[in-house]
C-alpha cells in the first residue's frame, strides 16, 4: 500500500515535512534521555563555538561535529524505536543493531572531543 501523503507536492509536501520533523524533535526529546541530554550540551558548546576566537573554518568544524552528533542520536532512536516496534523479546540481530547504533553515537562523540580539542589546542598555542 503506498503512502497517501507521497503525492503531495510543492508548499504543501513542504508544510508537512516541517510537522513531520517537529513532531519527530519532540518525539525524541520528550522519550530519549540521551538526545535530551545531547541537546542541552549542544545548547551549552553552539553559542561557545560562535563566541571563542577560533577561524571560520575551525568555528564551522565545531559546529558540524555537535550538530552531527544530534544527527547520529536521532537515526539511533529510530533504528531502537523500529526494533522494539517489531518485538520487545531479545533477540541476537536485535541487541546488535542497537549496539551498533550506540557505537555510531559513541564515535560521533569522539569525534567533538577530537574537533574541539584541535581546534582550541591550535587557537590558544
Amino acid at each position: 500500500m503506498e503512502n497517501p501523503y507521497k503525492g503531495k507536492t510543492g508548499l504543501r509536501r513542504l508544510w508537512n515535512a516541517l510537522h513531520y520533523s517537529l513532531d519527530g524533535f519532540a518525539a525524541a526529546y520528550r522519550n530519549e534521555d540521551a538526545f535530551r541530554q545531547e541537546v542541552w550540551l549542544a545548547a551549552l558548546l553552539l553559542p561557545a563555538a560562535c563566541l571563542l576566537p577560533v577561524s571560520g573554518i575551525g568555528r564551522a568544524l565545531m559546529i558540524g561535529s555537535v550538530l552531527l552528533v544530534l544527527i547520529v542520536e536521532l537515526l539511533n532512536s529510530a533504528i531502537e524505536a523500529a526494533i522494539d516496534r517489531i518485538g520487545l523479546e531479545s533477540h541476537p540481530l536485535s541487541k546488535r543493531a542497537k549496539d551498533i547504533g550506540s557505537a555510531a553515537v559513541f564515535v560521533t562523540l569522539l569525534n567533538v572531543l577530537l574537533i574541539w580539542g584541535s581546534v582550541l589546542f591550535d587557537t590558544f598555542r
